[in-house]
């Protein structure tokens, strides 16, 4: 259901993809399958369209089902005008019998198709913006996967030319389409940043993301097995996602302690880097300034080292509150601490920056490197391989290895625990989800928790997909991070009525 209504859902100038979502078990009976929509700017679905996305899905006949497209139909499409849709999967098997289902309905109501055969999530909202800018003031670049490697490799080049070159990188692909990727990626760097990729096994069958990959690392904060023996002391690497739109940096220590470098370590390196740029330009930072957004997630040290430095504003869980809170600003950096996220210069910006005059040749200088940037980030949606690029050229700009990068501030020990309840819908939360409104009380409860720990802070709020809420817990020590969330996950389990069957052990 979820291909046949992906078509139905054009309006003029919009270009839709399929990719199918990954396989997270390797012996897993049931593989769930999804699709994504992008916008004709290449961002993500305007969240309108959600409802009518769950409405057809939620359909329980045909004639349900047509009614909710007739209403569609009626409110927002043309149907005199042609539709244009560009398309492609991952490497999952399933993938060839959901794009053969996808092509029959788009034949069946007379659209054009674009078929890009497999490629990654961010490659395809580069080619739906690449699309419709075309042949405006907006343009955005060539509209095809060479164009997108040439745009974000040329940025790359010009950046890091004169530096000295950045040591050879460890990439982790999550044996995903970003093995794919990374391939042809390192054949328009060619010797100017020499790539390691490792987890590359696309045909084998449960393999993707299993025991490896950016959610692995960031959740239980370690290397993937099959880079214990690989990774040697203060060599940093990184680990993509299966579908290449989130990216997680890593070391060994001295000591020989894992030492993760996420989501928000890639914000404060990128966000001082472009902060330092605007200065060196000279251009008025009161009309080009950098703001971070964030969500409750990021971790509480991270926020008090920007928040000296920079605007920085919090807003729920999800990519489309980050990137429509990032486009108010003049530049926005938004990463989720899981390594999701991008750079935005919005248009006035954009031409602030063209038509600016430097005086010195030093500002000159800072200029191109801050249009090199706005080349190398894809501001469509976070992209793994362009983030990845952003780091390492931020990296060889500041001279820095793996240590120096991670001292600039220390992250406060954390710990994140599910607990199945009954009704996850009786969880309401305010404050950009760090509050809970109901179950009445429970805020208190939690608050009086947080109290007894040095720096403590945890907040808890339902899962979005799942029947589960989630507590985020953070301390100054590990032990005590620990100790809080299962504290507040007792609380929960205890006044929303747990499974015992999912009950934690740490809080039995």
């Amino acid at each position: 259901m979820l291909v046949s209504w992906s078509p139905r859902l054009i309006t003029p100038k919009t270009f839709v993809f399929l990719l199918v979502n990954p396989a997270s078990r390797p012996n897993a009976s049931i593989q769930d399958n999804g699709v994504k929509l992008v916008d004709p700017r290449g961002d993500m679905l305007e969240a309108s369209w959600e409802t009518y996305a769950t409405n057809l899905a939620n359909a329980e006949t045909t004639d349900d089902f047509i009614a909710v497209i007739e209403v569609i139909v009626k409110e927002h499409i043309r149907i005199d005008q042609p539709a244009n849709v560009v398309y492609a999967r991952d490497t999952r098997p399933s993938g060839t019998h959901l794009v053969a289902a996808f092509q029959d309905g788009l034949l069946a109501i007379g659209a054009h198709g674009r078929d890009e055969g497999i490629t990654t999530t961010p490659i395809l909202h580069y080619l739906v913006r690449c699309i419709n800018t075309k042949g405006t003031n907006e343009a955005y670049g060539e509209d095809s996967i060479d164009g997108y490697f040439k745009k974000m490799t040329t940025a790359f080049k010009k950046l890091v030319a004169k530096k000295a070159k950045p040591p050879p990188l460890l990439v982790d692909c999550a044996n995903g389409v970003g093995s794919i990727a990374l391939k042809k990626l390192g054949e328009y760097l060619g010797p100017t940043l020499d790539l390691i990729p490792a987890n590359t096994s696309i045909n084998t069958r449960g393999a993707l993301n299993h025991l490896c990959g950016a959610d692995f690392v960031k959740t239980n904060q370690r290397l993937p097995p099959s880079l214990v023996n690989e990774l040697k002391p203060n060599q940093w690497a990184c680990s993509l996602d299966g579908d290449a739109d989130r990216v997680i940096y890593y070391y060994i220590d001295d000591r020989g302690n894992f030492r993760l470098l996420d989501g928000d370590k890639i914000a404060a390196l990128v966000a001082g880097f472009i902060v330092d740029l605007i200065k060196g330009t000279g251009i008025d930072n009161k009309e080009v300034y950098v703001g971070i957004v964030q969500t409750a997630y990021a971790n509480g040290h991270s926020t008090a080292y920007l928040k000296k430095r920079l605007p920085v504003k919090c807003v729920p869980t999800g990519v489309k509150y980050l990137h429509h809170a990032a486009e108010r600003f003049p530049i926005g950096v938004y990463f989720e601490a899981n390594g999701h996220g991008t750079v935005l210069f919005s248009p006035s910006t954009l031409e602030a920056l063209k038509a600016y005059q430097p005086n010195t040749p030093a500002q000159a200088t800072c200029l191109n490197y801050l249009m090199d940037v706005t080349n190398l980030v894809n501001q469509t949606v976070g992209d793994a391989l362009s983030d990845m690029l952003l780091v390492e050229a931020v990296l060889a700009h500041k001279s820095y290895g793996a240590f120096e990068w991670d001292s600039t501030y220390t992250d406060l020990p954390n710990r994140l625990v599910k607990v199945a309840v009954r009704n996850r819908a009786e969880f309401r939360t305010e404050d950009a989800e760090r509050r809970l409104v109901t179950p009445w009380g429970m805020q208190a409860r939690v608050d009086e928790t947080v109290r007894k720990y040095d720096e403590g802070r945890s907040f808890v709020r339902p899962s979005g997909t799942e029947d589960v809420v989630r507590v985020y817990a953070e301390a100054t020590d590990r032990a005590h991070a620990d100790e809080l969330a299962f504290k507040i996950a007792g609380i929960v389990y205890d006044d929303a009525g747990g499974d015992q069957r999912t009950r934690p052990k740490e809080f039995i």
